[in-house]
């Protein structure tokens, strides 16, 4: 089982990156995705969620607006793409995937409902 997030690096403030998140292994096609990120010394926080289906998605207030999310769903893989635009400063952190399954009724924005997790890839924005 397997997430691997990839496309974080350094931008300029109002700048564009495209975050992926290739899962395998398990069938990811029918959970629910998110991606969490998580700052020096703060807390890992909420910023998207998506169904199965991809057609419902959630945002945290700081990025609603500026990030979008979508899915691929194939037989034997999922890749999630996370695009962020007019980055800030305060977007830099380490970007999580994660994974639940699509029965579940718990809080998709806390990060302790999710089981399935990606190591993570940085995202520096600066101004």
């Amino acid at each position: 089982v397997q997430l691997q997030a990839s496309g974080g690096g350094l931008v300029h403030a109002g700048g564009f990156l495209r975050l992926s998140c290739a899962a395998s292994g398990l069938t990811f096609s029918n959970k629910v995705m998110a991606w969490f990120r998580q700052a020096p010394g703060k807390e890992r926080e909420f910023v998207a969620s998506i169904d199965w289906s991809g057609q419902n998605t959630q945002f945290s207030d700081s990025v609603n607006g500026r990030f979008t999310l979508s899915r691929e769903n194939a037989k034997d893989t999922m890749t999630m793409y996370l695009r962020m635009y007019s980055l800030r400063p305060e977007d830099t952190a380490v970007y999580y995937c994660a994974a639940v399954r699509s029965s579940y009724t718990g809080p998709l924005r806390s990060p302790e409902s999710y089981n399935y997790w990606g190591q993570g890839t940085l995202v520096t924005v600066s101004s």
